[in-house]
């Protein structure tokens, strides 16, 4: 089956078919075999990106910005204090004006709804870099990580230990439910996957085959491959990390945890930034089983796979 995504946004991965995600990662693997080689290519010369960031990033802007400069592009950064990003001057008409001048708007943010106005009114690709509610750019480079490990990921076990309501669990759930990708969180009550979205992906699951769980049992790690954990204070939450800390110590991944999945070959992912000593020990994101910086690098040859199949034919 032939695949073209040229033209298209990326905004939630929920938009993508299992196909089209596979299509993905393998474009990925490509782009990651091209850099080890030292090949060199100019596929965005000419094309420009705005990138604009609400929130603060180190991975996501290093990724973008040097994914797209090194091919040739001219990446240009535009935080909401550099131009009137829903202030001033209306979302849309901010959006008019950025589609008429770039190739393509990449966003990292606050509001899912940013990023769908900015798509709907650019009328150009459109990346969804972060949101509170989505992650899909890190979602892709945790599976082309879970694939250097485990080859196809189908029937394998992913478990998201945290904030059951955090971006990243959200968009990790997403992709699973869509390739057949077996997830747990394991999350407080107080803190459980959206229900909407568990609804979703649940049907989405019946035709992948995933199963999908959500428990506050911690030894729900039991025979997965895979252990995931995020910071426990999302940006603009801060005033609640004493709540967070509270709920979420009994949560933290150490290699105790590590030991419960039963299988010497389970790895430890973390998105990153981390706060070592509590959702994760030095132990595990120094040790062994970590894939945290595989994870990190990953981003970058992913998002450069996202560019290429939606901005150059």
């Amino acid at each position: 089956m032939s695949i073209s995504l040229f033209g298209r946004s990326l905004l939630t991965l929920l938009d993508y078919s299992p196909e089209e995600i596979q299509y993905l990662l393998n474009l990925a693997v490509k782009v990651k075999t091209e850099a080890k080689k030292g090949k060199k290519f100019r596929r965005f010369e000419g094309k420009t990106l705005a990138m604009l960031f609400e929130k603060r990033s180190t991975r996501t802007r290093c990724a973008f910005e040097t994914a797209f400069g090194e091919e040739g592009g001219h990446p240009v950064f535009l935080s909401s204090a550099d131009i009137h990003l829903g202030v001033k001057e209306e979302l849309a008409d901010t959006a008019r004006v950025l589609g008429r001048m770039f190739s393509a708007i990449q966003f990292r943010g606050f509001k899912q709804e940013t990023v769908e106005i900015l798509a709907k009114y650019s009328q150009i690709p459109v990346y969804n870099g972060l949101t509170d509610i989505d992650h899909p750019t890190q979602a892709l480079a945790d599976f082309l990580t879970l694939r250097e490990n485990f080859g196809d990921v189908k029937g394998r076990t992913l478990c998201y230990v945290g904030d059951g309501r955090n971006n990243v669990a959200s968009a990790l759930m997403i992709t699973c439910a869509k390739l057949g990708t077996n997830f747990t969180v394991i999350t407080p009550p107080q803190l459980n996957t959206d229900g909407e979205l568990l609804q979703k992906c649940n049907t989405l699951a019946k035709t992948s085959g995933a199963k999908l769980k959500v428990t506050s049992d911690i030894s729900a790690v039991m025979n997965a491959d895979a252990l995931y954990t995020d910071v426990w204070t999302s940006m603009g939450e801060e005033d609640q990390k004493e709540e967070r800390v509270r709920l979420l110590s009994p949560y933290q991944v150490n290699q105790k945890l590590m030991n419960m999945t039963g299988k010497n070959d389970a790895i430890f992912l973390h998105c990153l930034p981390a706060v070592k000593g509590e959702e994760v020990t030095a132990e595990v994101i120094e040790g062994p089983q970590s894939r945290a910086w595989d994870q990190a690098e990953n981003r970058k040859h992913t998002i450069k796979a996202v560019m290429l199949a939606t901005l150059v034919k």
